[in-house]
């Protein structure tokens, strides 16, 4: 029988910013998948959650490009992912779901890899994103045309 056995994240939420950036990371845990009985691992650890993102600039339009999570430890060493496990990526797409006019928000579901040298106590000590994106000037003007209606037939 398999069971998911999940670790709390403290603190489970927190806020974010990144330049003209800001937004918060809630609900955030780490499972695994084990063999009741064995504790044999099955499926390794995994990082979930909610990632919002909001762009805070009055002027300029931001597209996200990606969001690189990092799991660091106490000597602000990154803990490495163990094997062929990929790299804990976040990415914005499809098109246009990852461009964010001034004021608006984006929200991204989480589910990455987790380094498993992190579950052990006192070995993880802070999660960085590093967040890539593109600004660029927004602007918003109007185009008047002179028109006439002419007689109805």
């Amino acid at each position: 029988m398999i069971e998911d056995r999940t670790y709390p994240v403290t603190p489970p939420s927190m806020t974010v910013k990144c330049g003209i950036i800001t937004g918060e990371v809630v609900d955030l845990k780490v499972t695994e998948r084990v063999e009741q009985g064995t504790d044999r691992v099955v499926s390794p650890a995994r990082l979930t959650g909610t990632l919002r993102l909001e762009n805070t600039s009055a002027n300029r339009t931001v597209r996200l490009v990606e969001g690189k999570l990092l799991f660091m430890d106490a000597h602000g060493q990154v803990i490495k992912l163990e094997g062929a496990r990929t790299e804990s990526i976040v990415r914005f797409t499809p098109y246009g779901d990852e461009r964010l006019d001034p004021g608006q928000d984006a929200t991204r579901v989480l589910d990455v890899e987790f380094p498993v040298e992190a579950l052990k106590a006192e070995r993880l000590k802070e999660i960085r994103l590093e967040l890539a994106y593109i600004p660029s000037p927004f602007r918003e003007e109007v185009v008047n045309f002179v028109v006439s209606i002419g007689a109805g037939q």
